[in-house]
């Protein structure tokens, strides 16, 4: 399990035109704000997809960044804004709850980024733990396998601290991105029962994983459930597809460790909310130049119990739930890339590693909320779906999909037909994504 870098460009299906995929750091400078674009193709981490938007003490016209404006392309969200989309109750905080939050090789700025996140958008000082259980790494700037995990830490942290400010957020870091090494974080994260919900937004193709390592998961997985621990992972940026194992080429696949049927998937969409409060109006399936929703059906586990009904193919479908990933459309995190010289810049980020984080901080508000840990959510999700408040507690999302075309490390065009969104549950967005009052009220 490591950071694969093919260097290729993504050409979603219809697309007429590919934006070429570039390692953070090789993107432009942020000076040219427009055309810094950043894209990674991970193994063990769904996909960096990001731009950068400004500094965080340069208002522009009303607004703190003009992707804010009405009409503005592309567009941009601040917390407040999204948790106006999602219908989060601002008296809802996380208090007394701790999200814990697996990354690897660690983020030299990340409390700086933080502090930078909550003054630009007025959230309260955030309460963060860094356990680094088989030892830190030293950050080396020019590793951009490194730089990259710093971009999806600092993701991952704001994120959630976004949605509940009062949560305690336990960060484990493993010392690489190996499977050993992200095994033994979580491992750590499990067996010292850190808190009532766990978010891993790292994954690779399910046939790429040993068969050693996704057993050990599993079983922790098991452990996690029968203390409480609701479990989330983002489903991957490519669509239908996952770099294969060669890391030359992609292939038909979903990831682990999302595709782990004692595992909540989130999948990502485009969401569409008024400007400037943040009214929800629509959402489709995440799927264009910045990346694309994974979704499909396992050949590892078999359907579980819970998606009878509506995963018709015999495997376990990808994802359950969604969140809006889109960087058009996305949200606007703080990071330095692990330079202090860069402390205030202000990027706008998406990806399934958006939605993941996010998940687990909404959990952490309805642990709070009924005073007790919903533990697997799953049967609950699937059972609101069938029942009569389906409507009420999820953003059923039903245009798009996530057909892909990549490019292979050899240039190479590999088409990947995917699936349709629909009413329902699909095999891109899921059931959808959360309308955060109405779920909360109706979960156990």
């Amino acid at each position: 399990m490591r950071f694969r870098h093919l260097l290729a460009a993504m050409v979603p299906a219809g697309a007429a035109s590919a934006l070429v995929i570039l390692p953070a750091g090789v993107a432009a400078a942020p000076q040219a704000a427009a055309a810094t674009v950043g894209h990674v193709t991970p193994v063990v981490s769904s996909p960096l997809a990001y731009r950068y938007v400004g500094k965080a003490d340069n208002p522009v016209s009303g607004y703190q960044y003009t992707c804010q404006e009405p009409g503005a392309s592309p567009n941009c969200y601040t917390p407040g804004e999204l948790a106006k989309a999602y219908d989060i109750p601002s008296a809802w905080t996380g208090a007394g709850q701790t999200i814990v939050l697996i990354d690897a090789y660690g983020d030299p700025t990340l409390t700086q980024d933080l502090a930078v996140e909550d003054k630009t958008f007025k959230i309260p000082a955030a309460k963060l733990k860094v356990v680094y259980p088989t030892g830190q790494t030293a950050f080396n700037a020019s590793n951009v396998d490194q730089v990259n995990w710093t971009g999806e830490i600092a993701l991952d942290v704001e994120s959630a601290h976004a949605i509940a400010p009062a949560a305690t957020i336990d960060l484990v870091v493993a010392k690489n991105d190996t499977d050993p090494e992200m095994l033994k974080a979580l491992q750590y994260a499990v067996s010292h029962r850190l808190g009532s919900v766990l978010s891993q937004s790292y994954g690779e193709a399910e046939s790429c994983e040993k068969p050693a390592i996704e057993k050990a998961d599993h079983q922790l997985f098991e452990t996690a459930e029968s203390e409480g621990v609701s479990v989330f992972a983002a489903s991957g940026d490519n669509g239908a597809a996952e770099p294969n194992c060669a890391e030359t080429s992609y292939i038909k696949s979903v990831g682990l460790p999302a595709a782990d049927p004692l595992v909540t998937a989130v999948g990502a969409t485009s969401l569409t909310a008024a400007q400037p409060k943040g009214n929800y109006e629509h959402e489709t399936a995440w799927d264009d130049s910045y990346g694309s929703s994974n979704g499909g059906y396992s050949k590892l586990f078999a359907r579980p119990a819970y998606q009878k009904g509506f995963v018709k193919p015999s495997g376990r479908g990808v994802p359950d739930v969604s969140y809006t990933g889109d960087v058009d459309n996305g949200l606007l995190i703080a990071w330095s890339e692990g330079e202090k010289a860069n402390v205030g810049n202000i990027y706008e980020f998406g990806g399934t590693s958006a939605g993941s984080p996010a998940w687990a901080a909404i959990t952490a508000l309805a642990d709070q909320v009924h005073h007790t840990r919903l533990g697997f959510l799953n049967g609950d999700l699937y059972a609101l779906a069938r029942g009569s408040h389906y409507g009420a507690v999820f953003h059923d999302v039903i245009h798009g999909n996530n057909a892909v075309s990549l490019l292979s490390s050899a240039g190479a065009t590999v088409n990947v037909a995917g699936y349709p969104a629909t009413p329902g549950w699909d095999a891109v967005t899921g059931l959808g994504t959360p309308n955060v009052a109405e779920l909360v009220k109706y979960l156990p």
